[in-house]
């Protein structure tokens, strides 16, 4: 009875709806709802309004993006009888369905996302037999080195914890391959392991093959491991100490789970947060991802397996024969096959790994480029809409998670398509430029005013815009070739420890270059047509809005590509931990300030301080975390000191002696998830639609010129 009653009521609500969707009202009065909506919005959010209030508000904006959908369908297609004029205004109007499709799946999942879950740290019960792969390919030694130190430390009991390094850098195949320069390299990087591990009390494993990439990697672990649960660590992805016990506990309490995932957090910025200097102060862009969107996928039972930093059921496991290989997405896959056959998974919104991400434009494309690759074919060979045992909230979540990848069509076609009106007159988009005003920009502004409801302080106005952009060019042909030959991609370990030495225009810097000439070019044009053709002005005026909307994406996207030189390849992070300065025989007190992945910023007290001096050998005595360890002797070398008094300010690069070093290493950058949490907290502001779109206009104003530089220094030398 009252599921009848139910559907009644919603049948009611959605015809109740669809009559004012497509009620018939003059321009004037669709300009007057269009503008109280959008009042109504601000105010709902100056007021800072949450819970049921927030429905209400974004349920306002879906009135006007329906309104725009509706219209667009009925009164602004070409007709079909003009082809020149159709089928441009025909992929338009198909790109504006799939931004409406994505953003009501959007919707979906983070209207109401789940609270994050509160700390388990000292609630663990019981402790189930660990191990902890740490999949590699040709990650150097040192970095290894840290990741294996730190996943030692975990606080765990030693006999319920193996680590685990499954290389497969040094194959049986690799070692013995025709090619002298792999065969010698695959040794030498077998013998440095194997003793690397062997000191830090960590199991190398390689296998006789690379078949499979990184799942068959995994599940060569998997048969030379017993433990209950396996930890997954990328080789850059240092755990803290506390991982393990804000995890294993809730495999206890559900027998079903399958999977507990927690965020990636990243020591050193993105190549657009680098060239734009945005890292410290504006959230990175994966945040909107570990910080919103997954807590509205964990909501639907759906949050997935990101590859790392992750512990999984080997129970589980077992039941779909391991990590699934079929897409170079082995994650996200993996989470698939085994949400579909009835497993739980669970998302812990707190960051307990930090790791590197790509440094340079080409690795982090070249990184983009295989998730959009795996994620369609994903979409291609599991189909997630259809897949039998997932719920109908599951399905729309995954189709969410696949289908954003094709972000590159549309973002094509936006940029393209003013430039048919422009310079060719085409009219694929039959409107007036009052009904733009009273539609098109409506929509647009309710559009942007919605993603700031749903993502606020974890994504600012139009970086998302921008991310897109500066992906597109190369993404377009990648997802093309996969959606032709699907089973053509291959697994390509991306560049981790990378850093820009030098100013320089990044290698695939050129289309963007091209791109934003174009678009001065269709500027020019625009004032030429408003003067020539005043009778046109109103729909030249939108038109050429809309291309400057776009040549200020590309002036962005120039700075993007422009890579700025540095020293450092990760950024420091601030710690305040007090410790011993050894120099030269004598010690002084001393408080480390700030550290990096490689070296720490110091504060030295004390008098005669004239021996510290750039390029002399030093030793840092602190006590670990971990208080029953010995106290910490950490050999380092002197790269900068300026003296203020009786304090010297002391920059200083880590110089190990040997493997064991890097407990020390790991225990002052990683053992303490709580700074990453108050780094990433620091950036968690919203500046507000307006404030930040003036910023973003101001950043593209100075991103354009610096490119420009860039471009016009390059061709002097190449002169």
């Amino acid at each position: 009875m009252h599921k009848a009653l139910g559907i009644i009521l919603w049948t009611i609500m959605a015809a109740c709806v669809i009559s004012v969707i497509t009620l018939p009202v003059n321009l004037q009065t669709q300009l007057i709802v269009s503008v109280t909506v959008v009042i109504i919005m601000g105010g709902l959010k100056l007021l800072k309004s949450e819970g049921r209030w927030r429905l209400v508000a974004l349920a306002f904006g879906v009135s006007i993006v329906l309104r725009y959908a509706y219209w667009r369908t009925t009164e602004t297609l070409p007709p079909i009888n003009q082809p020149e004029n159709f089928i441009p205004g025909m992929l338009l109007y198909l790109a504006e369905m799939y931004n409406i499709l994505m953003l009501f799946l959007s919707l979906f999942i983070v209207a109401m996302p789940l609270a994050s879950r509160p700390s388990r740290a000292g609630q663990q019960k019981t402790f189930p037999a660990v191990d902890v792969f740490i999949p590699s390919y040709n990650e150097d030694a040192m970095l290894l080195a840290n990741t294996i130190a730190a996943a030692k430390a975990m606080d765990y009991p030693a006999d319920r914890l193996r680590v685990w390094l499954l290389d497969d850098g040094g194959t049986l195949q690799k070692r013995n391959s025709a090619d002298v320069r792999e065969s010698e390299t695959a040794v030498a990087r077998h013998a440095l392991l194997s003793d690397l591990c062997r000191q830090l009390g960590a199991n190398y494993l390689t296998r006789e093959r690379n078949e499979h990439a990184k799942a068959g990697n995994l599940n060569n672990g998997l048969a030379h491991s017993q433990g209950q649960l396996i930890a997954v660590f990328d080789a850059d992805h240092a755990p803290a100490r506390d991982f393990l016990l804000e995890t294993v506990g809730y495999f206890e309490e559900d027998p079903k789970l399958f999977l507990v995932q927690t965020p990636h957090f990243f020591l050193n910025p993105d190549p657009l947060e680098r060239n734009l200097r945005t890292f410290e102060r504006m959230p990175s862009e994966n945040e909107m991802f570990y910080g919103i969107i997954q807590r509205g996928l964990d909501k639907w039972n759906a949050s997935f397996f990101c590859g790392s930093a992750a512990v999984l059921s080997r129970r589980a496991l077992e039941t779909t024969n391991g990590f699934s290989g079929m897409s170079i997405t082995e994650d996200c896959e993996t989470a698939l096959e085994l949400h579909s056959t009835g497993w739980n998974s669970i998302y812990v919104d707190k960051p307990l790994i930090a790791g590197l991400q790509p440094a340079t434009f080409v690795s982090f494309i070249g990184q983009r480029s295989r998730w959009a690759q795996g994620m369609m074919q994903i979409l291609r060979f599991r189909m997630p809409f259809l897949k039998s045992g997932l719920s109908i909230p599951q399905r729309f979540c995954y189709m969410s998670s696949t289908l954003f990848w094709l972000f590159p069509f549309p973002r094509t076609i936006f940029l393209i398509a003013p430039l048919f009106y422009i310079f060719f007159d085409l009219e694929i988009f039959t409107a007036s430029g009052g009904e733009f005003l009273a539609y098109t920009l409506a929509y647009m502004l309710v559009n942007l005013m919605m993603q700031n409801y749903l993502y606020g302080s974890f994504r600012w106005p139009w970086i998302s815009e921008l991310y897109e952009f500066v992906q597109t060019v190369h993404l377009l042909p990648a997802v093309v070739s996969v959606m032709v030959n699907p089973r053509k991609p291959t697994f390509k370990v991306t560049a981790k420890d990378e850093s820009v030495s030098v100013n320089r225009l990044s290698e695939i810097s050129r289309p963007f270059f091209v791109i934003f000439a174009v678009q001065v070019i269709a500027v020019i044009m625009t004032i030429f047509k408003i003067y020539t053709e005043p009778y046109k002005a109103d729909v030249t005026l939108v038109v050429g809005g809309w291309n400057i909307i776009n040549l200020i994406l590309a002036g962005c996207a120039l700075g993007v590509v422009s890579e700025r030189g540095e020293k450092s390849s990760s950024r420091r992070i601030r710690v305040r931990r007090r410790c011993e300065f050894g120099v030269e025989g004598s010690w002084y007190p001393a408080s480390i300030e700030d550290v990096s992945v490689g070296g720490a910023g110091l504060q030295v007290f004390g008098k005669q301080l004239s021996v510290i001096r750039p390029g002399a050998e030093a030793v840092l005595r602190f006590r670990p975390h971990d208080e029953q360890q010995e106290l910490a002797l950490l050999p380092i070398v002197i790269r900068g000191a300026q003296s203020s008094g009786d304090t010297v300010q002391v920059g200083c690069q880590y110089r190990p002696r040997d493997a064991l070093d890097h407990r020390w290493i790991a225990d002052l950058l990683f053992a303490n998830s709580a700074q990453w949490a108050e780094f990433q907290t620091s950036r968690r502001r919203n500046p507000g639609l307006v404030r930040g779109t003036l910023w973003f206009l101001g950043l593209s104003l100075y991103q354009t010129s610096r490119g420009l530089i860039y471009l016009f220094r390059g061709m002097g030398k190449g002169t």
